[in-house]
């Protein structure tokens, strides 16, 4: 375990870590990034976290099925975002210029850059997100567990 310094810094950079991760997802359709990029710097939170602290305490605060559950919830919700344009084509953005949620009706030029113009994209964004979070969170679990065991 580590000193108290170093666990009192931690876990302040874990929120601003998973505030700044959740912005990467949230705004992957107007910036570089994504879902996929954002969810690996919101399990670099997870991998701060377990190199300060010690592993009994981990195991209490992530557990494995609440990240093997959110890697099968964004999986899932990537899918279903892909099969609710199945009329038109697969992923086909049917919220882009609908007028509803992330559907605000984008003129042709410069796009100002809104949040809400981009359709399905923030959806999947946020799918892709959930599901990298939990897969390398699971990951980062899984070397934890087999290194206390090799000491």
């Amino acid at each position: 375990m580590m000193s108290k310094i170093v666990r009192t810094q931690a876990s302040f950079l874990y929120t601003l870590i998973l505030i700044f991760g959740f912005y990467i997802v949230a705004h992957g359709h107007l910036t570089p990034g994504g879902g996929f990029q954002g969810g690996a710097v919101i399990a670099t939170g997870i991998a701060l976290i377990v190199v300060a602290y010690k592993f009994e305490n981990i195991k209490g605060w992530v557990k494995k099925s609440m990240l093997t559950t959110a890697e099968s919830i964004g999986l899932l919700a990537f899918i279903i975002t892909g099969i609710s344009g199945i009329g038109v084509s697969f992923f086909y953005n049917w919220l882009a210029n609908s007028g509803l949620l992330f559907g605000r009706v984008v003129h042709y030029g410069i796009n100002p850059g809104y949040i809400n113009t981009a359709g399905t994209l923030p959806i999947m964004n946020l799918a892709v997100g959930i599901e990298v979070l939990g897969g390398l969170g699971v990951i980062i679990m899984y070397f934890l567990h087999y290194a206390k065991e090799v000491k």
